[in-house]
């Protein structure tokens, strides 16, 4: 997307009025959020409470049943949106790893780079490099997906959402998938596009990781933003009942 589009000094994301419903059930009941530039948003909450729909809605792989979503300035449920133009600009990470399996890791990182951002094998190479090495993987560029743990193919779809060079990424419970040892590889990995100052989305059920690398925590129950502040004290002091009583059964 070319520059002249967005708005900087608009919120990366601005979420307002947002409902979603699947029939006569209302999974996202009026939601509304921002999310500034290099802001870390951290999603808590139980299974069901909308918060992966939300996250969806982000990028309009949920259409909203109303209400509008914002990413820097363009307002994508417009229907006269490019909304696949907009789409470069969010990296996405979901809970399964969505890996091309009859392709090796440089295919599936050059892939969209190819075909999206129109670049040469060259270049879509040398990036999809670049990346490897910055999530750890760089002597895997061969290997494929079923030769990788479950922690690799992870870091391997982070590496593939940086290759198209996003300006936010939005994360769906990325390591709910993974087996316990293989998670912190995977954080670690998300902590330093933190450091870096990557706009992050973060559905999460890691609580260490929350309250270390988020800017903002927000417990979401029954469709609703419930309760949201800084990381430390939701965790610590939560104040509405419902987040005392979700936080006293994981924490």
């Amino acid at each position: 997307m070319s520059t002249d589009l967005i708005d900087l000094a608009a919120p990366a994301i601005d979420v307002q009025d947002l409902v979603k419903s699947f029939g006569d059930n209302e999974v996202l009941r009026g939601i509304n959020l921002t999310v500034k530039r290099g802001e870390v948003v951290c999603v808590i909450g139980p299974s069901g409470s909308g918060k992966s729909t939300l996250l969806r809605s982000m990028n309009l792989l949920e259409a909203p049943t109303g209400g509008r979503v914002l990413i820097e300035g363009i307002d994508i449920t417009d229907p006269d949106a490019d909304i696949d133009r907009v789409r470069t600009r969010i990296g996405m990470v979901f809970q399964s790893f969505n890996l091309f399996p009859h392709m090796n890791v440089l295919g599936n990182l050059t892939i969209a780079q190819r075909r999206v951002k129109r670049r040469s094998r060259a270049e879509s190479v040398r990036v999809a490099e670049a990346m490897l090495e910055r999530v750890g993987l760089s002597e895997k560029a061969e290997a494929y997906p079923s030769e990788l743990s479950g922690g690799q193919q992870q870091r391997v779809a982070i590496a593939r959402a940086l290759c198209m060079n996003p300006d936010m990424m939005l994360f769906d419970e990325p390591t709910s998938a993974l087996d316990p040892e293989l998670v912190g590889e995977v954080l670690t990995v998300m902590r330093s596009l933190a450091e870096e100052g990557m706009t992050m989305v973060v559905v999460t059920h890691e609580m260490g990781f929350a309250r270390e690398v988020g800017s903002r925590l927000i417990f979401m129950d029954g469709g609703v933003v419930v309760e949201e502040g800084e990381p430390h004290r939701v965790l610590s002091e939560p104040q509405h009942p419902r987040t005392q009583d979700f936080l006293s059964r994981v924490l």
